[in-house]
């Protein structure tokens, strides 16, 4: 698995030949679970119906019970992914933000990954 590096701001990495990619390690699955979460359904234009499901299935004041499950299926799902070991999330309503912190096994070794989505 060979993946383009992301920088702090969450822009592709360039100018640095074969240093700008992960390849064969985990953090490539890493950084793909962090995309694959913050991909809005209908939003890539190939195929409407690949993206999380932030506006039915974890956003709104009832989702209490239901986001964990979406955003542990949408990690599971990533390619390199063998199973989620550790995994907790937090709510910040002052901030409007939702932390994940998520450690996976993956096909190339254990990584973990935090979002603030």
């Amino acid at each position: 698995m060979r993946y383009r590096k992301l920088s702090s701001t969450g822009d592709y990495v360039f100018g640095g030949q074969q240093a700008n990619f992960y390849k064969d390690t985990p953090e490539a699955v890493g950084q793909a679970v962090v995309t694959r979460l913050r991909l809005l359904r209908g939003e890539w234009f190939l195929d409407k119906t690949e993206g999380m499901p932030w506006s039915t299935e974890v956003l709104g004041k009832y989702t209490n019970g239901t986001y964990d499950a979406a955003i542990r299926q949408r990690i599971l799902g990533t390619q390199g992914m063998q199973q989620i070991t550790a995994y907790s999330s937090s709510v910040d309503t002052e901030r409007r933000a939702l932390t994940v912190t998520v450690t996976i096994n993956t096909i190339y070794g254990t990584t973990t990954v935090e979002a603030t989505l």
